[in-house]
């Protein structure tokens, strides 16, 4: 069984979606180039691939703490309005079994509500650890996968997992915190600078990025 939502503070809680946005502006970037980028996200207009020069800047960061034959390899960044509202609801309607309520709280636990989601605000970040030849590290599941698939193993400090699953997430971390990054704690692989969640973790008082458009 997978930690409760009480042990942490889910992105649908008041104390981050009241947190306010003052934009700075700042434009989205092309990942690809600069770090490792895997495909299975992809998109036809490249949006995956896409991140605020601020987020982009500290990964490049990161990826220089960690410890030869080790690499940063970058799933998904941004997430238009629209996809991240299908994902979202589809994910809902899984858990039907619950009231109304219970099902937005519980949802949240895996795809941030469209109001204060970081990934289309170009803020958010899913990734892993790969070797210089492209394998994967082993993290305790794949990336995406839900509480219901991994029994919790999703969650970053989930009990269920191997030792060197659980060396390869604190290795994950001890790159991406000094770089200012914070994890959002029910999905191992999600990382996030400049939104709401990583406002109210640090006590930044306000959050840097909003929903952004992206033209390709």
């Amino acid at each position: 069984m997978w930690q409760s939502s009480n042990d942490v503070v889910l992105i649908s809680d008041p104390r981050v979606t009241s947190l306010p946005v003052q934009e700075c502006g700042e434009p989205l970037a092309d990942v690809r180039g600069r770090l490792r980028v895997d495909a299975r996200m992809a998109d036809g207009q490249g949006a995956y691939a896409q991140l605020r020069a601020g987020v982009l800047r500290r990964l490049e960061h990161a990826e220089s703490l960690l410890p030869d034959g080790y690499h940063l390899l970058i799933v998904e960044g941004y997430r238009p309005v629209a996809t991240q509202r299908q994902i979202f609801d589809e994910y809902r309607a899984t858990l039907s079994h619950l009231p109304p309520e219970e099902s937005y709280v519980a949802a949240s636990r895996y795809v941030s509500p469209v109001e204060v989601a970081p990934h289309t605000a170009g803020a958010a970040v899913d990734l892993t650890l790969c070797a210089p030849d492209g394998a994967e590290y082993d993290m305790g599941t794949e990336v995406n996968d839900n509480p219901e698939q991994s029994s919790g193993a999703c969650y970053t400090a989930a009990p269920n997992i191997s030792d060197d699953a659980r060396a390869h997430r604190k290795l994950l971390a001890a790159a991406l915190e000094p770089a200012g990054l914070v994890n959002y704690p029910t999905e191992w692989w999600h990382w996030s600078y400049g939104d709401r969640y990583w406002a109210m973790s640090t006590g930044a008082g306000h959050a840097l990025y909003g929903p952004v458009e992206f033209t390709s």
